[in-house]
């Protein structure tokens, strides 16, 4: 349900719009000589528009060329896939909980019928802090017409499935260079939890497979002390509020904890906007998200 700026034989802008605003998604789908050109003409007609999950070049850019402030809105972290393995200290709960599944007999594969991955998404709804709907904008939805290119893992325990993973692809001058895991589902019957050992067995499949990255999704409200001249030091104090003191709301902790054992690159990631302190379009945000 997105909708899209294009400029034929340039590139295109995904955006999405609530209460008067363009909440854009991500950076320009261009070449990167073109990123000026396709931003400045979908700025022309001077809508309100706010800019989430862009990378620093464009955060800086639409701060230098359109005066929008550039604030950090977490990270994501890409993993070199042909250097990855399983060794250090940080990946010890890796590695245990890997060594777990196989001691259980837990098995993968890269095939499923629909209704039980239905049905063990609407068990895993029940589990989630927000209960009645999925998150959504941040996250695809996981049923949606254009998959083309995506792979999906299962994990199961006696024939029962018990948790699955959904890897998007991301590509580079038509060939796919990596993949990013953006559907994951688990069943609390395996109290040991399944998602490290099926990132694990998808990460070895890929490697084999010469696939160079996996990047691993944003985390949301990571951020460091230290602020740019192009941030919102108000914004930037209510992030890192949010952060410490949100989790009821949503695993903020979790998540980044989780996601850093696998010792990938962190990259940050940021949300531009034209107000210093853009109440209303952050509330429009986490609304347009499903989370409020």
């Amino acid at each position: 349900d997105m909708n899209y700026f294009d400029m034929p034989g340039v590139g295109f802008i995904a955006y999405k719009k609530q209460w008067g605003t363009r909440f854009v998604l991500a950076d320009p789908v261009c070449d990167g000589k073109d990123c000026e050109l396709l931003i400045s003409e979908f700025l022309k007609d001077g809508k309100s528009t706010v800019f989430v999950q862009v990378t620093q070049g464009i955060a800086e850019f639409l701060h230098d060329k359109f005066g929008f402030y550039s604030t950090q809105f977490g990270i994501e972290s890409v993993v070199d896939l042909q250097k990855w393995d399983l060794k250090g200290k940080k990946k010890q709960v890796m590695r245990t909980s890997v060594n777990h599944a196989v001691k259980e007999g837990v098995t993968f594969e890269e095939n499923c019928t629909s209704d039980a991955c239905h049905k063990l998404n609407k068990e895993w709804l029940k589990t989630r802090k927000v209960r009645n709907r999925e998150i959504g904008f941040l996250i695809r939805p996981m049923d949606m017409e254009y998959q083309d290119g995506t792979r999906k893992f299962y994990a199961y325990l006696d024939g029962e499935l018990i948790g699955f993973i959904y890897f998007d692809p991301i590509y580079s001058n038509n060939q796919v260079i990596g993949y990013v895991p953006n559907i994951s589902r688990f069943s609390n019957k395996f109290k040991q939890g399944i998602f490290y050992p099926l990132m694990c067995h998808a990460m070895e499949i890929f490697k084999k497979e010469g696939v160079k990255y996996l990047y691993l999704g944003l985390c949301p409200l990571v951020t460091d002390e230290m602020n740019q001249p192009y941030e919102s030091k108000i914004v930037k104090k209510i992030i890192h509020f949010l952060y410490k003191y949100g989790n009821k709301i949503y695993s903020f902790k979790g998540l980044y904890f989780t996601k850093s054992r696998f010792d990938g690159i962190e990259q940050k990631t940021f949300c531009v906007h034209r107000e210093m302190m853009p109440t209303k379009s952050f509330l429009t945000m986490f609304r347009l998200a499903n989370i409020i």
